[in-house]
């Protein structure tokens, strides 16, 4: 699997070690408060937006709703609700790879480590832990035709690491995201998580939010739907300057289709890598380079209103570094910083070291120098990564109610060039794994394996795109049935 990233991803080492224009000295004292940053901004601001996780789906969270931020918040979420930290301790796994494996660490050790670690998982992310333990590795196991939410948010939230480990190496940044994030991405799902990475990156050295969002824009190849967006919001904010609300909105009636994640297809839900991080974007162009106005903003935006500001709120602190972060926000978090997140064994104050261990690996890997008190970073010119695009020539056409057992299902008739079904248990949580066979047009295509543990589940029953644009039948049959399960057939997501 070594060979995977030499050769599978056009991105390569070659291209990072290019000549830059400048370099930039800091002490190690100001990279590391940098680094505390952005992994404390973090935290907060998924704290801060937590409360109203999708709750406020294609509308923003008025200001008649306070945002509240009690003593002892982040306390109280990593006592009773640990998982809403999957922002951070997903980044973990990687660090932790990255930290016993060392910089070239192979592709499969983090897509193992992520698909058996203990946490649960969502949208693409779930589908590529599938993907995995039945066999199908990076970076088809992200790919849009084996991965129904490819599209989606998941590496986006999860690719901080690449940018805190490249400080001001916006290059380097790209290449750390490229193996990882196609374990369960690609396309607009992979751009999220490159762009983020690469205004952390610029972060580190520019005090200037307008040219971190443009220049790290330079990445994301201007054809791709992804940077038209960000293009879009960009120029909104020069448009309307004192207005994020109108921003939003255009952004709302111009982007806000989802088209891929079955669950928001025709929903007022939208988890799409695409809107989220406009919300990001939103964020840190009208907050003004302050804290809490940076994370409120992105906060309501709405939709996956806790990943946005913790995206938008570590960037920012790895521009202002951890000393400046109000007090406001540090009293709250102080109280867990030597704590483990869910499922690991890493504290804040366990990370910020290790991330600087391989921000200065990095460093040296990529032309810079470290001595005893400062580093020296090679800067580099944005490389634009490689097109890529998902669901190209699919656009959702309806969704055909099903809501019957499998034995009652029958076969199902569509007119389309794909198709997504929806299956549900009757419950879940045993070690069973139902088997079912999927005929397509007359013939065997699959027999697909659903388990019912909810660590090990499948999202979709059956899905498949690129079919000839005409009348299609598929039909279900339950090859290992018991008493006590019930399986149900829910609705056919039909493309055109």
């Amino acid at each position: 699997m070594k060979s995977f990233i030499r050769t599978a991803f056009a991105l390569s080492m070659s291209m990072i070690l290019l000549s830059c224009n400048s370099e930039v000295t800091i002490p190690k004292e100001t990279l590391l408060d940098k680094i505390k940053g952005a992994w404390a901004g973090q935290a907060i601001g998924c704290t801060y937006g937590g409360p109203t996780e999708f709750r406020y789906c294609e509308r923003i969270i008025d200001d008649s709703i306070a945002i509240q931020w009690p003593d002892g918040y982040l306390k109280h979420y990593f006592d009773n609700v640990p998982g809403l930290y999957d922002d951070v301790y997903m980044d973990l796994t990687f660090v932790s790879v990255f930290e016993k494996l060392g910089l070239d660490a192979p592709t499969e050790a983090f897509a193992l480590a992520f698909a058996q670690a203990p946490y649960p998982l969502w949208h693409a992310n779930q589908q590529a832990r599938y993907n995995i333990l039945h066999g199908v590795m990076p970076p088809r196991s992200g790919h849009w035709e084996a991965n129904p939410h490819a599209d989606d948010i998941d590496f986006q939230i999860e690719a901080d690491y690449a940018g805190i480990m490249s400080p001001g190496m916006v290059n380097a940044a790209a290449y750390y995201c490229d193996s990882i994030g196609h374990i369960m991405n690609y396309g607009d799902g992979w751009y999220g998580g490159v762009y983020v990475a690469a205004m952390y990156a610029l972060a580190f050295v520019s005090n200037d939010i307008g040219y971190v969002v443009e220049e790290a824009l330079k990445v994301i190849p201007s054809e791709s739907r992804y940077h038209q967006c960000m293009a879009d919001i960009i120029g909104w904010h020069q448009q309307y300057p004192t207005d994020w609300k109108k921003t939003w909105q255009l952004c709302q009636d111009k982007w806000g289709t989802d088209i891929g994640c079955p669950d928001g297809v025709f929903n007022p839900f939208n988890i799409d890598a695409v809107i989220n991080s406009a919300y990001i974007l939103i964020g840190l162009l009208y907050g003004e380079k302050d804290f809490e106005k940076t994370i409120e903003i992105a906060t309501r935006c709405g939709h996956d209103s806790d990943c946005n500001p913790a995206s938008a709120g570590g960037i920012l602190a790895a521009m202002l570094g951890y000393s400046h972060i109000p007090e406001k926000f540090m009293a709250n978090l102080r109280e867990v910083e030597d704590r483990a997140f869910a499922y690991t064994d890493i504290s804040l104050n366990k990370v910020y070291q290790m991330s600087m261990n391989q921000a200065l690996q990095v460093i040296s890997r990529n032309g810079g120098k470290v001595s005893d008190k400062e580093v020296t970073i090679q800067l580099q010119q944005p490389q634009t990564v490689r097109l890529e695009q998902g669901f190209t020539d699919l656009r959702p056409k309806e969704r055909l109610k099903c809501n019957a057992p499998i034995a009652d299902a029958g076969s199902q008739t569509f007119t389309g060039k794909g198709v997504v079904v929806g299956y549900t248990f009757g419950s879940w949580g045993t070690d069973y794994v139902a088997k079912v066979e999927v005929v397509l047009d007359g013939e065997k295509v699959e027999t697909v394996e659903l388990p019912n543990n909810q660590h090990d589940r499948k999202l979709e029953l059956f899905h498949k795109y690129n079919l000839s644009s005409a009348n299609h039948t598929v039909s279900f049959s339950w090859l290992n049935p018991q008493d006590d399960m019930k399986l149900s057939i829910t609705d056919l997501l039909i493309y055109e």
